[in-house]
Parts: structure tokens; C-alpha cells; sequence
């Protein structure tokens, strides 16, 4: 049977218009999908709702969850009677959408306190005002020129029907004519989540466009000795846009994480793209286009495709990790290279069939300048006498550094174990708040609401068993509540079925099931769903000072500790739940994933390149990235910067893309030794003749993961930065440490020159 990249050859020099049109058709597909890719924020990019936690979340979520919509009213002075009756007028109008539960504010208070009706003066408004306790009155409107109502909505509500809500609002505030001077401001979750579905689409767009002006500007400038050097960038675009649609046709959502992703699409695909249009130029000045194409496909086709699949392994590894969003990044990531392979492997040779590709001092006849027909000893007359020099000076290092390799091999590991111990002292940031633009006006509008009411976030605690209105179970809840309360200055208090049972039992529990049920029935339903799930499931939550992340997972870590030693009633179980443990117990997960994706990113490919090679030192290129991976954390320390869900990925990244630098010295080492080179010659050859190759890959793929420090987003730009030096290190370890890793493990294996792999 014909080997699959003879086959393509085959086709693509004897009938390209075919596969041009079948590709083609292809490509609509694509961009079909396209246009069904959607955006994704919330819980579920966090927490794997499959999970025991994730699942406990979702329960909660639907079954006691009341997200709630605050408005803010900002005016010259909210006493003024005309601004109250506004606001009243608006809160009434709010409440009649069907998926509100209700909407309170200063005005419900003022208007109790005047026998159901609002004050026509200042001067009641204000004698009620300082009637009323001072800590609810500064809990609704901190001064006179601000005021905040709360729109509960009732539980259980999907993110669809939240935004739906959030519309409707907007809607009636937008038509309800505010008194002059008055400024209304929506602020909550949902307000948040749009806002920052809406700078996510902005960024994407303007990472994509930035990414792709700095491929261009990338390959002009150190692409510029082949002809058409902008054909990388037209095959990058097309493989970007087949993840696109790819990503619509299979339902993959786009996340915060996962827009970090494509600027590292675009630059890891321009390897592809460059590496086989260099070859096909390297080629085409030796030979017949046909022939220069069908050794182009054949040789550098699968070099090219295990480089790929060794990067795939690193990025599929990010998929068995704990966080949902990272996982997407990862199948993301290995959707795009394996499309700019695709891309690239079809594209740059059926072009250069039709359009009849020549070297850029070649003429159409094939002759070059000086009027010589090529032949396979021709000068390549294509390169500047820079890149010839940059050429053999390349090859002059590699054989140094492999003539004396263990110096070389001791210094760079010497660093990687100093780095090593240095990422354990990195900081871990799980704070959504952290990961979007600092100016963004919803978070600012949730700040202000934070620093007038609040924390919005509480710690619930999910109690479970036979009988949660059992006297001695309600008994329980009551006295861990007062307990927590008591203990933890940073706990303001505590809601649960039996405080509300106490409330309506004159502030003491009833003393017997019949007096129990008595009082529960006398609670409007409305407050009793709230905390009461029939008779197996109650909740109790803990409402909080403002927390720093660090600060939540130790409270709810002290919260946990005291769950195991105050001990429920027998048959009884009680879960922390609520998102705030789901981001405090994000920490943990960055900190397990980011270590469990790097060794399964080093097992996947080591046992790839086993079962690709046959050979023990097949696992040659895997030996420096682990110092890269090293480096990585000595530098983040150094900077100062954070591991959040998008860095955790770091390790497993470096794998994937430094792996492939790594790969094609290896399989070019192989290539020149089967033509009968010594190892060293062999070893010099083949970076003399790919070092350019991947120095222009490795620095347009710099270029392209520069655009994400552009973002805005903190969590995208930050992880620019690293990935920036990860791809130089990547770079080094490649040309520098490689040659020194493939002349010991060669000379370890006697030398060999290797049967080439089944084809």
C-alpha cells in the first residue's frame, strides 16, 4: 500500500486543481462552524460539574442559589422626595418580571416607617432616617448621594435566563425616565458575566488581528529570502479559522483561558508553515519543482507531523487536569496544530504547483540569474550572505557544544534544579476579580457595591439526613452557626432554617417536632425554600468581611476542620459548598494541575516517540525541555509573576512547543546520518541546515505570543509574558542544548544509524 504522504504527492503534482477544490469545500465547512462558536463564562469554566464538588455546586445553585441584580442610584441627594418615588416606581416595575422574587431597598424601609406610604417631605424622610438603625441605613445608602436597591431573583435560574432578566432590567431602567440628575447603574453576577463575555469577544478580536499584523511583520522581516514569504501567514489564517469552525461543529465553548489560546495557534502554525515552505525552497533549487515538492511532502511532511503530535501530547495532557477551562484550552490547542499542519501541508505545495514556485533569484524557465541551470550541487543562491554566515556559524556551535557536551549538559541543568525549588515559592491567584481588566466598569460598579453593603459572596453549608427538622438536628445548626460566628472575626453572621425558626418563635427553637412544624408553617414560603429543601436538606449560610482569595480558602479550611470535630447528629452530613469555596479550592487545583499536566505531558510523548522510534534514545529531544521547564520557574519567581488557570498550563505548553524544535533536530540528525555522515558532522549538518529554519519559526512564534501581553486581561497578558520566554528558552534548548543531549545518547547507543520508522 502506497505511503499516505507518497499518495498526497502524488496528487497534488499530478492533479492539484482537485485537491485545491476538495480542500476548498472543506474550508466552507469550516467556516460554517464558524459562525455557531459561542462564549462561555460562569461556574462551569471552573469546576467540572460532573464532579462530586461540581455537582454539590450545581445542587446548591439550583435549589437555594438567589443570585441578585443591585441597582445603584446615584443623585445630587436621594432623600429628596422625587428621587424616592422614582426609585419606588422602578422597584414596583421590576418586580413584576416573572423571574424576580423581590426587590428591596432604603425605599421599603423609609415607606414602613411612615405607615405604607412615602414621605412628601424631606424633613420625614430624614426624622425616619434617624429613627431606624444606623448599620441597615448605611447597609442601603451609605450617604445621601447613593442608594442601593436588591433584585433577588428566584433560584435556580440558568445563565440564559439571568441574561434574559439582566435585558429585561436594562429595558425598564432605560425607559423609566429618571428625575434630572439621577444615575442608575446595574451592577451583580450577571451584569459582570456579560461585560465580561462582551471584553472577551473585544479581546479575542484585537489578539487575533495583533498576532497576525506581527506574523506579518515577522516573516517579512526574517522570512525575506524566500519567495512569497507571506504564504506562512495565509496558511496560519486558514488553519485558524478551521479550529474556528471545528470548535462551533463540536460545541467547544470560548473561554477566558481559551482566547489565550489562539494568538498561540498562530504562533505555533507558522512553524509548520515555515518549516515546509523551507524546505520546498531548499528543495526547489536543487531540483524539479515536482520533485521538489514530492521530497518536501515525503521527508519534511512526516518530520513535521511527529513534531505535531509530540506538541499534541503536551497540550492533551492539559485535558485530564481538575479545571474545566484549561481542559478546553488544551483540546483548542490541539484542534489548531493539527489544522495548521493540515493546512500547511496541502496549501504551500498545491501553490506552489500551480503558480509555478521558483527560488527568488530563479527565473521561470528554472535557470537562475546568471542564466546556469540548477543542478543538485547548485550554491543556494537564495540565501544572503547573513543567513550563510548565521548558517555555518549555527553549525560551528552545534559541533562544539557536541564535541564537549557534559559542561554544557551540567550548567543548564544546574539552573533547572535551582528553578525548580524556586516555582514552589510562586504565588497562586484564583480571584476572577483579578483575571479581567482592572478599569472594566462592572467590576468597578461591584467594588462599590462591596464597599457600601459588603460581601455579596457567603459560605453555605449544605446539611443533609433523615430528618433535618429533627429538634436535635435544628438544635445543632443553630449552635454551629453561633459557634463559627463566635470564633472567626471574619464571619458577620448567619442565616439558616433555624434562625429563621427562632426568629418566628419569639428568638428560641420550639422543643418539640409539633411545635417545629407549627412554626415553619407560619414562614412565608418564599424565605422557608430559601433554606429548606423538604425534610431531608436544609442549608445554613455564613455571610463575610471582603475577602482576599488566600484569605477565603483559610477561613473555609478553619470551617472545614471544625465540621469534622463538631459532630453532626448521627445519620446527619454537612458540605461546604458556594463559589466561593469553588475558587478558594481553585488554588488547589492550579497548584496539583499544574504538576500532574507536566509529567503526563512528559509521559505522553516519551512513550509516543518510543512507539514512533523503536529506540531508547528516541527520547532524546524530552531530555531539554526538562531543563526548560526549570528555567520557567526560576524566571517566573524572578518577575514576580502568578500561576493562575491559564500560567498552570506552562509546563505542559513548553513540552508540547519546545518538543517540536527538538524533534526536527532529531530527525534531521537521523536524515544526515542515514546519508552516511559521522555523528558530529551529522549533528553540525543538520543545525547549519534547519538552524535558520527554526530561529525564524522560534521568533515568529515570539512575535505571536507577544500580541497576548496586549490584552487586557491580566490572567492573558501575564501568561504572554511567560510564554514569550518560554518559546526563547525553547529556542536555545533546541540549538544549544540539543546537540549536546543527541552526541551523548547517540554515542550511549553505539552510534547508531537509525532504521527510519515505518512510513
Amino acid at each position: 500500500m502506497k505511503n499516505p504522504f507518497e499518495w498526497l504527492a502524488s496528487e497534488i503534482t499530478t492533479r492539484p486543481l482537485v485537491v485545491a477544490g476538495v480542500f476548498a469545500l472543506f474550508f466552507l465547512v469550516m467556516i460554517f462552524g464558524l459562525s455557531l462558536v459561542a462564549m462561555q463564562t460562569g461556574n462551569d469554566t471552573y469546576l467540572d460539574k460532573d464532579s462530586s464538588r461540581g455537582a454539590m455546586l450545581a445542587h446548591y445553585t439550583d435549589t437555594y442559589g438567589s443570585n441578585a441584580m443591585m441597582l445603584i442610584f446615584e443623585t445630587d441627594d436621594i432623600t429628596a422626595p422625587a428621587n424616592l418615588q422614582y426609585i419606588e416606581r422602578l422597584q414596583n416595575d421590576i418586580k413584576n418580571e416573572p423571574s424576580v422574587e423581590r426587590v428591596s431597598g432604603v425605599v421599603d424601609m423609609i415607606r414602613d416607617g411612615n405607615g405604607g406610604t412615602l414621605p412628601a417631605s424631606a424633613a420625614e424622610v430624614n426624622a425616619i432616617l434617624d429613627r431606624s438603625p444606623p448599620e441597615v441605613v448605611a447597609r442601603y445608602m451609605p450617604s445621601k448621594m447613593m442608594t442601593i436597591s436588591v433584585i433577588t431573583l428566584k433560584p435556580g435560574l440558568t445563565d440564559d435566563r439571568q441574561k434574559e432578566v439582566l435585558t429585561s432590567v436594562r429595558s425598564m431602567v432605560a425607559l423609566s425616565g429618571p428625575p434630572p440628575g439621577m444615575n442608575v447603574i446595574i451592577s451583580g453576577e450577571a451584569a459582570f458575566s456579560q461585560e465580561m463575555e462582551e471584553a472577551m469577544g473585544s479581546s479575542m478580536g484585537i489578539l487575533i488581528l495583533a498576532a497576525m499584523l506581527l506574523m506579518v511583520l515577522a516573516v517579512f522581516t526574517l522570512f525575506s529570502h524566500v519567495r512569497y514569504q507571506i504564504l506562512p501567514v495565509v496558511v496560519v489564517a486558514s488553519g485558524l479559522i478551521m479550529t474556528f469552525g471545528f470548535m462551533g461543529l463540536s460545541g467547544i465553548p470560548i473561554s477566558m483561558v481559551v482566547i489565550g489560546a489562539f494568538p498561540v495557534l498562530i504562533g505555533i502554525g507558522i512553524d509548520y508553515a515555515i518549516q515546509i515552505h523551507s524546505r520546498l525552497d531548499e528543495e526547489v533549487q536543487k531540483t524539479s519543482l515536482k520533485e521538489a515538492v514530492i521530497t518536501t511532502v515525503t521527508k519534511t511532511g512526516p518530520a513535521v507531523l511527529v513534531a505535531m503530535l509530540a506538541t499534541s501530547m503536551g497540550f492533551i495532557s492539559m485535558v485530564l487536569g481538575p479545571i474545566p477551562m484549561v481542559g478546553d484550552f488544551g483540546i483548542t490547542c490541539t484542534i489548531g496544530v493539527m489544522s495548521c499542519y493540515l493546512a500547511a501541508l496541502i496549501i504551500i505545495p498545491v501553490f506552489a504547483i500551480l503558480f509555478r514556485y521558483r527560488a527568488r533569484t530563479m527565473e521561470a524557465d528554472g535557470t537562475s540569474a546568471s542564466g546556469t541551470e540548477h543542478t543538485a550541487k547548485a550554491t543556494d543562491h537564495s540565501t544572503t550572505p547573513f543567513i550563510q554566515k548565521y548558517d555555518a556559524a549555527l553549525g560551528k556551535i552545534a559541533y562544539m557544544i557536541a564535541k564537549h557536551p557534559v559542561p554544557i549538559i551540567l550548567l543548564v541543568f544546574l539552573v533547572a534544579v535551582v528553578g525548580f525549588q524556586l516555582d514552589n515559592e510562586v504565588p497562586i491567584s484564583a480571584d476572577e476579580k483579578t483575571f479581567v481588566p482592572p478599569e472594566m466598569p462592572a467590576l468597578l460598579d461591584m467594588n462599590k457595591v462591596t464597599r457600601t453593603m459588603g460581601a455579596t459572596s457567603t459560605i453555605p453549608v449544605v446539611i443533609s439526613g433523615q430528618n433535618v427538622m429533627d429538634p436535635v438536628t435544628l438544635e445543632w445548626i443553630q449552635k454551629f452557626g453561633e459557634y463559627e460566628v463566635d470564633r472567626n472575626d471574619r464571619i458577620t453572621g448567619v442565616t439558616s432554617i433555624a434562625t429563621l425558626i427562632a426568629a418566628y418563635n419569639g428568638g428560641t427553637l420550639p422543643e418539640t417536632p409539633r411545635g417545629i412544624q407549627e412554626t415553619i408553617d407560619r414562614i412565608p414560603a418564599e424565605t422557608r425554600d430559601r433554606y429548606l429543601n423538604g425534610k431531608m436538606e436544609t442549608v445554613l449560610e455564613f455571610s463575610t468581611v471582603d475577602l482576599e482569595m488566600s484569605q477565603a480558602r483559610s477561613l473555609i479550611a478553619t470551617v472545614e476542620k471544625d465540621l469534622e470535630w463538631y459532630y453532626q447528629p448521627a445519620g446527619d452530613s454537612a458540605q461546604i459548598t458556594g463559589t466561593l469555596e469553588m475558587f478558594s479550592v481553585l488554588m488547589e487545583d492550579i497548584d496539583n494541575s499544574k504538576t500532574l499536566m507536566t509529567v503526563l505531558g512528559f509521559v505522553f510523548i516519551a512513550v509516543f516517540l518510543l512507539i514512533v522510534y523503536r529506540r531508547i534514545h528516541a527520547i532524546s529531544p524530552l531530555i531539554p525541555i526538562v531543563a526548560i521547564v526549570g528555567w520557567n520557574g526560576a524566571i517566573m519567581y524572578l518577575l514576580g509573576l502568578e500561576y493562575t488557570p491559564l500560567t498552570a498550563v506552562l509546563g505542559s505548553m513548553t513540552i508540547g512547543v519546545a518538543s517540536e524544535y527538538t524533534v526536527l533536530i532529531m530527525e534531521r540528525v537521523d536524515e544526515e546520518l542515514e546519508r552516511g555522515l559521522d555523528l558530529l558532522s551529522a549533528i553540525q549538518m543538520s543545525v547549519q541546515k534547519i538552524g535558520t529554519a527554526i530561529t525564524v519559526s522560534g521568533l515568529t512564534t515570539v512575535f505571536g505570543f507577544a500580541a497576548l501581553m496586549l490584552s487586557e486581561f491580566n490572567i492573558i497578558s501575564n501568561f504572554g509574558i511567560t510564554t514569550v520566554i518560554t518559546v526563547g528558552f525553547s529556542l536555545c534548548g533546541a540549538i544549544l542544548i540539543m546537540p549536546a543531549v543527541i552526541s551523548l545518547m547517540y554515542q550511549y547507543a553505539g552510534n547508531p544509524v537509525p532504521s527510519r520508522k515505518a512510513e
